[in-house]
């Protein structure tokens, strides 16, 4: 009789069976906590936009509130900051088109009304529904977030 070494056939593919048990469990659950936070941080990146407005407005009175990030982001080229580049906020939500993504979400400033501007709303909707988030948000000058269930912009129930 000879001897065994090692596993058989059937040994390795029962192991390779309950890894993929233990995988098809754990993934569904890695990517519900992944939309999760991304739904955190979008929520935290509109509160650091919301802040950001208001200093913006309160450094450049003329002006009101940005009608666009890019006015609240960094400025280029070595430029100095001023009301078109106030650098307030990182280059990725001050990107140089809107929307600007950060962590799943889609970012923009939008209906900017008056001149100088006094009431504007925040936007963030998922670039991918119900891939990198479930849920719209929406904010204005009062700096309530709203979120809307359906990933949009109709956003009614406040953040709690």
């Amino acid at each position: 009789m000879s001897r065994q070494r090692g596993f058989s056939l059937i040994e390795l593919l029962i192991v390779v069976a309950i890894i993929l048990i233990i995988a098809a469990i754990a993934i569904p659950n890695f990517l519900k906590s992944r939309i999760n936070a991304n739904e955190a941080s979008a929520v935290a990146s509109l509160r650091t936009i919301g802040s950001a407005q208001i200093t913006y407005s309160v450094n450049y009175p003329q002006a009101g509130y940005a009608d666009t990030l890019v006015k609240l982001g960094e400025p280029t080229g070595g430029n100095p900051v001023g009301p078109n580049n106030a650098g307030l906020i990182d280059w990725v939500l001050g990107c140089s088109s809107q929307p600007c993504s950060k962590s799943g979400y889609n970012f923009a400033i939008v209906n900017p009304q008056g001149a100088p501007v006094s009431s504007y709303e925040l936007n963030a909707t998922p670039v991918n529904f119900q891939v990198t988030g479930v849920r719209g948000f929406c904010a204005s000058q009062l700096t309530v977030i709203k979120f809307d269930i359906t990933g949009g912009v109709a956003c009614t129930s406040p953040i709690q």
